[in-house]
């Protein structure tokens, strides 16, 4: 068994009676960095990770898991990671998102809804001398490179 595989059902038990909380990634870099990204419907806590933290490496220590050195990292991915699972797509619905498509193009609207095949944005769409109008978009996830929530500060 993977490494990744054991801290993921690791990770499971741990939060089983907590539906709010989910996986993003699991990822055994190769400088020894074993890195966790969780997150939840609401966001997740500093006390969360901790509590995941202390989990996973209790068991991979007990059960001598790893090989060689390595650094636990438990955090929930920052500001500016790209959304990956459609669970952060709908958690972030109502907010401003920027999307760069795979031809290229890019786009900003707000998040109105998703689903397991498209997203839906407002965006504002100004054509040479009128007024910017909102116009409803559909984009399927295959169209999709990255997509980031952008943060206002107003």
């Amino acid at each position: 068994m993977q490494v990744e595989e054991r801290v993921i059902e690791l990770i499971e038990e741990k939060i089983a009676d907590r539906p709010d909380l989910f996986i993003v990634s699991v990822r055994f870099l190769n400088n020894g960095v074993l890195e966790i990204l969780m997150d939840g419907d609401q966001g997740i806590a500093i006390d969360d990770c901790v509590q995941i933290s202390r989990h996973v490496g209790f068991h991979l220590e007990e059960e001598d898991v790893v090989d060689r050195a390595y650094r636990l990292e438990v955090s929930s991915p920052g500001l500016d990671s790209a959304l990956t699972l459609n669970r952060q797509y709908h958690k972030n619905i109502g907010r401003k998102v920027a999307i760069k498509l795979t031809d290229g193009t890019q786009k900003e609207g707000v998040l109105l809804a998703v689903t397991s095949e498209a997203i839906e944005i407002l965006e504002k769409v100004k054509e040479k001398r009128k007024k910017a109008v909102e116009v409803e978009t559909q984009l399927l996830f295959p169209q999709i490179k990255e997509t980031k929530v952008l943060i206002s500060f107003k």
